[in-house]
This record gives C-alpha cells, structure tokens and sequence, in this order.
C-alpha cells in the first residue's frame, strides 16, 4: 500500500509526516494525532499479514493490551483497519530502541544493563499480573527514553497467534518471534505459552547487553533454534571480568532450558540481580555443569517433546557438520560487483564539492540532489529502489556519516549541522567561516575538518572548533579531504600544493602533519588496508597518470605508513575541477560509489523565457560565469581544466573561443562598460583583481592587491566604480565598491556577521541586489547603492545568483531547479512584487556568484548546461578489496 494511499485513508485521524522505519512484521510512521494533538507512531501491518491474520479478530486481541497502564509499557492509543490493512498507534517516544544503542555501542556498562533489564522485568511483571505475555522481547521492543527502558508492542504477537490466521504464518514463512530470543518451548511450537518464555527472552537481552551477542547465533533460524535447544550459553564472566558472580548466575537461571528451572516470575528474577549473594540452585548447577544433558525420565509434556525430537536434531546437526567441513570447496570471497545505481526522485548533483557518502558499513547512500523545492540531501538504503529526502537539509552539501552511521554531518552555508539518519531537528555544531573541503566523525564523537586556514577539530555534540594544523606562514600549501583512520587518533587527508595533491597524515596528539609522495585527492581508508584516492589529469612526477581515475595504495594505519605503488580500482569517475577531488563514497567495509560521465563539460546556450533552449555553438568544456558584453555579441567564460584556469571570449557571430588569458589561475570576468576590458580573479587563493584588454592586444594588468578573495560583481553605469564581493577565507564575505581612481577608493557597502556576496546592479545604478544567509537560508535581498537605506527581500522560498533585467523591473534569480523572476518597482523607494517561475532548468548553478547573464533585451537568458549527450550516471562496484590476491602486510 503506497503511503499517499494511506494518509488518504487516515485523513480524519492521522496526518502522515515520515516513516520511521520497517520491520518483518509492520511499517511504523511518525503521524500527527488529529483529534488530539498530539505525535503518535503509527504501525501498519503489512497487506500479507492483515490478509492472514484477519483483521477483526487481530483488532479484537490487541484492544486487550489497550488497558495496560504502566511507566516502562508503551501503550496503545488506537487501533483500526483502513482500506484493508491494519493498523494501531502508540505513543511516539524521542530518542532510540535498545537495538540501535547495541549497534553503536555494542556492549553497555554493567550498572546500566542491569538497570535496564529491572525497568524491563517490572513491566514484564505488571502485564503478566495482568494475564498478558509479551512472546516478542528484544532488544527492537524496547525503547530507551530519557535513558528508561520503555516496552513497546504489548501482546501483539500474542494476538498475531490467536488470530483466526496465526496458524499460517509459519506456512508462509512469516515468523511471530524472533529466534536469537525464543525460549525453547516457544521454539518447539508449544501451545500454551507462560510468563516464563518472556524471562527466558529477557536474559537472552541481558546476555546481549553484557557480551554484545545473544546466547545463540547461528547462519540461519534453524541453526539457532538447533543451538537454543541442545546447547549451553557461554560464560558471561568468562567474557567479561567486571560481570558480577551472581549476574552470572541470575541469567543462567532465566536461560534454563526447563520452563520450570527459570525463575518464578519477573520480579524475581529483577531481585536477583541485585543480590550480590544469590547463588543457581543446586540442582540448576548440575545441570548448568552438564552442559544441558538431560535423560529421557523427564515428566512434563514439553521435556518429553525435546527428548523424542533430540536425536533428530542432533542428526540433522552432525549431518550440517559433516556437510559444511568435508564437502564445501575452500571458502572463496565474493564476486566483484559493479552495477549502475538509479536514485530517485532526484538525480544527484556533481556540482557540490562532495555530493555524497556511504555510511561505514555500505548500506546507505546520503547525496546532494536539486529537486524544484530546492537543493536538499536524500538518503537511499542500497536494497531499497526509492530515495527519500532529509528534512532539515535545505541547500546542504559535503555529507559525511558518523562513524556509527546513525548521524550524517553536513555544511549549509557557514554552518556545519548535524541530523539523524532515522529523523530528527537538524542541530548546528559550529561556524564554518571560510571553504569547507571535507570533514570526518571519529568514535570518540570528535569531528576534524579542513578549510582555506587548515584543520580543526570540533565535539560533535557541538560547540567552538579549534585550529590543530596549519601550514607555515607564506606556505602555498592547504589541507583537504581529511578522514579519520580506525581508533580516531590519526587522519589521512590530502595536501595541496603548487596544483599538486599529494596524500599525507595527520596525528591528533602531536599535531603533525606527515606528507607521502603519492599524488592524488580526496583518501578514504578501508578495513582490508587501502588507503583510495583520485586523480585529476596528467601530473607531473606521478607514478600513475590516470585523469577520472580511482586508486588504490596499501596503507598500514597503525604506523601510518604506505606500504606499496598504487594500482588503478576504476576508470571514468567525474573528478572535479574545482574540488580537485572524484565525486565518489567509499564505506569503510570497501564499498564503493561514484559518478561517471561528463564532469564539467557544458553547453554554452540560450534559453527563452519559456524555456526554450537553443545551443550557441560553442564546443563543449568546464565553462564558468557566462557575462555578456555591452554589445552582446561576445561571452566571455572561464574554462577550468587540468586544474588550471584561464578566461575565454567566445564569439556569437563568429561562433570562434579566443583565450584571453594564459597564467592558469584567471576566473569570473566580467566586463567593464565600454566593452574593451575583462576584470576577472587571479592568483588562487590570494585573489588578486587584474584586468587585460579583451582583444589580446595588451598584456594583463594588477587592479587590486588581494589579502583575501576579491570576486568582480557589476560596474555603475559610468564606469568608474566597480562593486565587488571580498571575503571568504579570512573574513566573512562582504560587499564593496571600489572607485577606479588613482587611489582605488574602497568602501564598505554591506557588511554583517553573515555571508554576503553576489552583488548585482540595477541598470540606473541605484539599488544593489545580493545573496545572504542571515535568515539561515540564502535568499536575494536588495538595498539602496551605495547606501545608506533599508532592505527589502525578494526571494521568498530560498535564491541565489541575482541578475537585474535591462529595463531594471524585474530581478531574476535562481531558487533550486528552478528560474524565477520577481517584479520589482523603484523609484524614490523599492517596493517588491510577484515573484513567478519562469522555467526549471539543470543549468550549473554557481554557490556564491551568478553563473548565467541576461541578453540585452531581457528575453532570454545566457545558461551553461550539461550537454545532451552526456551520459551521466552513479556506479557501485562491491568486494573490489575483498578479491585482491596481494594484502598489505
């Protein structure tokens, strides 16, 4: 049943907000209690199940649970059928099951567990008061809140096996328990199930909360059912010295094979565990001792049952044995997978520096996609077809998990944030002043990450970040891509210098930074002892050249050394440019995702107002900020490739590219008003402003000396004032103007502590339109020029890349996926009007700068898109680690 289905349904009681998650049994969804107001989790059967198990009767069973009033009981609101499948809702209680904390933490503190497990037992002993047993307790079932244990799910497995339909579950292959925490007259089929089967279920969680595994594990059900009923669990203590003799003890005791030998009743069993000097009777010894054996003069009907079925499964055990060590051929790892990866319902996006990353395990994808709302995250389980977006990600970017995979990281303009994989508020962690080029999550919930300054480190419970590595001063060096190595105390990461990556180390004790002569960008470290990177173009000195190429170098993280060459893993991986490093995820299991295709080859193109494309001519390359001369016949662009930069005029007419430029790092011109000259950024991450005749006639001259990033924005209608962006790397982002005198006269015109930039001028230049996240949100505002005045905004839902139309009535801009135009009136005062799409596009959008113009007549717009024929897409390619024939030693 499709969820718009069944909010369609609901719709008098429920407001469907986001599923939660699924299970073998329902599909759970956060939904808003209409009537009452108040949050509810919804559990839905699945169609199989209610067709199975009938609804009125399963209905009927579980309104007997509906009385159970309790502290550590989650209880039931409300039950009901809608459009034939069943469902009932509980309370919806923040924070997580025990089963996710046994994933992140694996074993809990002795104190904690035990606590946990008396929470546990008092419910247990309430409901069974009460003639209900639960038959389903795990660690699924139980919910932590406030760090209390609360039991969820009361009776429904008991009333999913009274159901007119319960007998055929098994039939179908559908199981109502789970067999890590089945008692063994549970496991046998027994009819009448007692209290006792959830004391046994109990210390099965117990067992796991101590040790980190339950009692028995096994391949399959079957294998551990066999376990549960021939064998002994394991010495807790012998697993773990700090566990307490009489723990020991107590979970023994509820573990008994014999319903019988188990303790009375929840409550005492809650007693022992407290009883520093309980001690297993006598006769559970001998047992405990014998490692289960029992003899055939038992009395009860299920002792006679497990001694008439004994020998069958012991048969059937020695035969698997016999099977599994004799006749399998030697274990061989799996086959190489590699398959295209389709996402919806958004196709990721290249353009943020890393558009996407797999969690530790494999499992999950986390990317950046535009949809018409607006660029968010989406996450896609990998045996699921459908992505789904992250609330709270609007115009997020840089993804990077946890390290436990519950948490994904991200930057939204100068914030990094923080938000759950299962759902949750997006919380803030610390500022993020200038780029951002990576960041990890170690397991000691320590985030590193690098910008233009260098490495710092940060709590992931939040707070101020701290500068733990910074290359000497006048160095042209900067660190990217950091990724913390098992045990959280060191960091591979990338170095950039002189256009060169080169892969190094970071320790987090000594602060040192150690550099290997490995040339590549953006490393990840993998469990079987590689160390992967990309490589961007022919560099010189490398030992591999491979341009889209992804590498692979053994890596011994403990001494943090490169213990070989590197070998090529795949080819045609997108490596961007701009970020210098692939657009590709790798778990920490070896998974592997990454982009392949075109990247950053574009189309120079004309799009009408309608939407209408046109394509001018120009060969496909990595263009950037297209602007228009005064005349309109010529583009100037920059085309960024091989890691270098240079400006470019593109003819209409002539349908000829010139280069402008030649000194690899020229970026973003614009014209100046008489059409004769091109401003544009030089000299990397000290931008200088120069400006050069546009003919080639005259060699490039310095406009302004750069202490930090200088972006050209719009000149006045005379000429003789440039307005520009600075700031980025040492100050936040403002907006300036400069008067092109003698003296280069600078003057502040908006300044905050947000980023400001993109500034664009009205044709009458009188009012400055720019881009601020003051809100949290980027979104276009426009002020008087050169000010002072007020301010008024413009975009409404999110807008970046603001460009005035000629006649000055309208100011376009860019929100998500989408084109709009906002109607505008000035005069002795600026008023805003309606703001309209004009059409979606996938142009290349540029984060801090427009990366598109407006023809002179305001009827079309000058686009950069990725071509028709490009064939883009994502590949997954698994077990590559798993299938080399030479490890790292």
């Amino acid at each position: 049943m499709s969820t718009e289905r069944l909010a369609a349904a609901l719709a008098d009681r429920y407001r469907i907000e986001r599923e939660l998650g699924a299970g073998g049994m329902a599909t759970v969804y956060l939904a808003h209690d209409v009537r009452h107001d108040r949050k509810v989790a919804l559990k839905v059967l699945r169609p199989e199940l209610s067709a199975i198990l009938g609804a009125e009767r399963f209905l009927a069973e579980i309104k007997t649970t509906a009385n159970l009033q309790h502290p550590h009981i989650l209880g039931l609101f409300d039950s009901g059928e809608a459009d034939g499948n069943v469902f009932y809702a509980m309370p919806y209680v923040e924070g997580e099951s025990l089963r996710d904390r046994l994933k992140r933490d694996h074993q809990l503190p002795v104190e904690e567990a035990l606590r946990i497990a008396r929470e546990v037992a008092d419910a247990l002993e309430y409901a069974h008061q009460h003639g209900i047993v639960h038959r389903d307790i795990k660690p699924e079932n139980i919910l932590l809140h406030g760090g209390h244990a609360v039991v969820a799910d009361f009776g429904i497995a008991l009333a999913a096996s009274r159901s007119e339909g319960g007998s055929r579950m098994t039939e179908t292959g559908m199981s109502l328990g789970t067999p890590h925490y089945m008692s063994p007259e549970q496991a046998m089929g027994e009819r009448e199930i007692t209290p006792k089967t959830d004391i046994y279920a109990l210390g099965c969680v117990l067992y796991e909360m101590l040790t980190a595994e339950p009692p028995f594990v096994g391949a399959s059900a079957q294998a551990i059912i066999g376990r549960v009923l021939t064998e002994e669990p394991r010495s807790l203590t012998a697993q773990r010295k700090t566990i307490p003799p009489h723990v020991e003890a107590a979970v023994r005791m509820a573990l008994a094979k014999l319903p019988a030998d188990r303790f009375a009743s929840a409550k005492e069993f809650a007693e022992a565990l407290g009883k520093s000097d309980f001690a297993l009777p006598m006769s559970a010894t001998r047992v405990s001792a014998a490692q289960g054996a029992s003899s055939a003069q038992g009395t009860t009907p299920w002792r006679r049952q497990v001694t008439r079925s004994l020998p069958w499964v012991l048969a059937l055990a020695g035969l698997a044995l016999f099977a599994i060590e004799r006749s399998r051929p030697e274990p061989q790892p799996p086959p190489v997978g590699r398959f295209a990866l389709q996402l919806t319902p958004e196709a990721f996006t290249g353009q943020a520096y890393q558009p996407m990353a797999l969690s530790p395990d494999g499992s999950r994808l986390v990317y950046v996609g535009v949809p018409a709302t607006g660029q968010q995250l989406f996450t896609r389980l990998l045996d699921q077809l459908d992505a789904v977006p992250i609330p709270g990600t609007a115009n997020a970017t840089n993804p990077f998990f946890s390290h436990d995979g519950s948490t994904i990281a991200f930057v939204v303009g100068t914030k990094l944030m923080k938000v759950a994989v299962a759902g949750g508020p997006a919380l803030p962690i610390t500022d993020i002043r200038t780029a951002f080029f990576g960041g990890t999550w170690s397991e000691q919930d320590t985030i590193l990450f690098a910008d233009d300054k260098g490495l710092h480190v940060v709590p992931a419970a939040g707070g101020q970040s701290t500068l733990v590595a910074a290359p000497d001063s006048g160095s042209t060096v900067t660190y990217r891509w950091p990724e913390f190595l098992p045990g959280g105390r060191a960091a591979v990461l990338a170095t950039l210098d002189s256009n060169v990556d080169r892969l190094a180390a970071f320790t987090l004790s000594t602060r040192e930074v150690r550099r290997f002569n490995v040339v590549g960008a953006n490393p990840h470290y993998v469990a079987q002892g590689y160390v992967t990177f990309s490589l961007l173009g022919a560099v010189a000195n490398a030992s591999v050249v491979g341009a889209g190429t992804l590498m692979a170098v053994p890596f011994d993280a403990r001494r943090l050394e490169v213990l070989g060459g590197p070998a090529p893993v795949a080819e045609g991986v997108q490596v961007g440019p701009t970020s210098r490093a692939g657009k590709l995820a790798v778990s920490r299991s070896g998974a592997i995702t990454f982009a392949t295709g075109a990247v950053g080859s574009y189309s120079l193109v004309e799009v009408t107002r309608e939407g209408t494309a046109r394509d001018l001519g120009a060969p496909t390359r990595f263009y950037g900020t297209p602007r228009l001369s005064p005349d309109g016949r010529r583009i100037a662009l920059s085309i960024n490739e091989s890691g270098s930069s240079d400006n470019w005029v593109f003819d209409r007419v002539a349908k000829t590219l010139t280069r402008v430029t030649f000194d690899g790092s020229a970026s973003r011109a614009i014209w100046t008003t008489d059409g004769r000259r091109l401003v544009y950024s030089r000299n990397g991450d000290a931008q200088d402003l120069a400006w050069i005749p546009a003919d080639g006639s005259a060699p490039a001259e310095t406009l302004l000396v750069g202490t930090d990033d200088q972006f050209a924005g719009d000149f006045t209608p005379d000429g003789r004032t440039l307005v520009m962006r600075e700031g980025g790397q040492s100050i936040t982002r403002r907006i300036v103007s400069v008067a092109l005198d003698s003296a280069r006269t600078r003057r502040t015109v908006i300044e905050s502590a947000f980023q400001n930039h993109s500034p664009s001028l009205s044709p009458d230049g009188r009012w400055v339109a720019f881009v601020s996240d003051e809100s949290g949100r980027v979104e276009v505002y426009v002020r008087p020029f050169p000010g002072p005045g007020g301010k008024w905004q413009v975009s409404k839902f999110g807008g970046t890349e603001p460009r005035w139309s000629p006649t000055g009535k309208e100011i376009l801009f860019r929100s998500g996926s989408s084109l709009m135009a906002a109607a505008v009136q000035t005069g002795a005062t600026f008023s805003p009007g309606e703001v309209r799409e004009l059409f979606k596009t996938d142009a290349v959008a540029g984060p801090n700068f427009p990366n598109y113009d407006v023809t002179k007549d305001g009827r079309s717009l000058i686009l950069l898109t990725p071509p028709a024929t490009s064939e883009q897409g994502l590949v997954m390619l698994l077990n590559w680690f798993d299938n080399l024939s030479v490890r790292p030693r």
